[in-house]
């Protein structure tokens, strides 16, 4: 439960300074004990449950006018359901531990004011049958309020899966922690897609300077202050993203013969670094782990005419299915253009994807149906191939 809204929302602190029970979970407002009417005729106590809109960590005037219960058919007074408000009624799962049964749907002629207005209108919807059968029944029990530690990784709630209604699936990406090694043209971006998910830790190894040819090939927009203050690139990166988020561990050198065992307790583990007897052991030492991890890799070519060509690949390795060892270069000497620096950052951004879209089939958030462990994207065909289906 987060408390952050809670405290800095006018209309949140109303509800619950009125005594009703309020919580904010995955990004949706939950109102606890709202009395109503059972198809038996009986008074049960239910939950109303909104998506949050938020600006911050302040709310915004509600989007939408619907809103989620989680109890029986209400009913009124003589055991008749309240067919004008319910809109279907089945299985939802919100986000983890965010259940409903009922979609109500109630829209006034100028919509709702705020969430106070929104969530007291559908508590009288509902209150007023029960109370015709019980005078005392109310939403409003002043509940003790209790400090609770925050369980998110981020700075600000994550309404973009709530307002997806995809909290439930994203609760998949809940790894503990996660290494970046290498932070060049497409580690970063590596690291710009894992910041927006819920992983506890992300770990970023890389010794080198964050610098002007670096800019262009990165997310966002480096001064030219930070430019001139040369910090690594680690530094620079976590900066940026631990104003998002918390968890983002910086570590100032390179993965290499005698920092590998850093990589031992990670939960999963992007190689996004150049070849060489250096990444080869890596590879052996990870696989003798037994850790799971993805390596990417972006061959740029210049055709005679001037233009440019690439294929960008993506290597997944794990325990039960090792990588094949001759779907990772790790030659030091490759002819690539790649390697005199073209900036190339949507290729970089793309191999990026391609390796994040992978880890999260992995972990059961996409749909997985082949398999792979080896693709390629080539550009001048706009082609992608998949092998090694397992």
């Amino acid at each position: 439960m987060s408390l952050r809204p809670l405290a800095r929302s006018a209309d949140l602190v109303r509800l619950r300074d009125e005594g009703y029970e309020v919580a904010v979970e995955h990004g949706h407002l939950v109102v606890a004990h709202v009395p109503y009417v059972t198809p038996e005729g009986r008074v049960a106590y239910g939950k109303l449950i909104s998506v949050l809109n938020l600006a911050g960590d302040v709310t915004v005037r509600p989007e939408d006018h619907v809103v989620y219960f989680d109890g029986e058919t209400p009913c009124d007074r003589y055991r008749r359901p309240l067919n004008k408000i319910i809109n279907s009624s089945q299985a939802f799962t919100l986000a983890p531990g965010v259940t409903a049964r009922h979609l109500f749907s109630s829209k006034p002629a100028a919509g709702y004011a705020d969430y106070y207005d929104k969530m007291t209108s559908y508590i009288r919807m509902l209150a007023g049958h029960a109370q015709a059968l019980e005078p005392e029944a109310t939403a409003m029990t002043f509940p003790v309020v209790e400090a609770v530690k925050e369980q998110s990784v981020f700075l600000y709630e994550d309404t973009a899966s709530s307002r997806a209604g995809i909290s439930a699936v994203s609760a998949k990406l809940r790894v503990g922690k996660l290494a970046v090694v290498g932070l060049g043209g497409t580690g970063v971006y590596v690291l710009d897609l894992l910041a927006k998910t819920p992983v506890g830790e992300i770990h970023l190894f890389d010794r080198d300077a964050f610098l002007q040819h670096n800019a262009f090939r990165a997310p966002g927009a480096a001064s030219v202050e930070e430019l001139r203050a040369r910090p690594t690139k680690v530094a620079y990166h976590a900066e940026r993203y631990s104003r998002m988020r918390s968890g983002i561990v910086p570590h100032e050198y390179h993965i290499d013969h005698n920092t590998v065992e850093e990589l031992r307790d990670m939960d999963f583990v992007f190689l996004t670094m150049e070849g060489g007897e250096t990444k080869r052991h890596i590879i052996y030492k990870l696989t003798e782990y037994g850790r799971p991890f993805i390596d990417v890799g972006l061959g740029v070519y210049q055709t005679a005419d001037g233009a440019l060509g690439g294929i960008a690949r993506v290597t997944t390795s794990t325990p039960v299915h090792p990588a094949d060892p001759r779907r990772i270069p790790c030659s030091d000497d490759v002819d690539n253009d790649y390697n005199r620096n073209i900036q190339v950052a949507d290729l970089n951004m793309l191999n990026a994807a391609m390796a994040v879209i992978k880890w999260k089939k992995l972990v059961g958030f996409y749909a997985d149906l082949e398999h792979e462990s080896f693709s390629t994207y080539t550009v001048d065909g706009n082609h992608i191939s998949n092998e090694d289906n397992r």
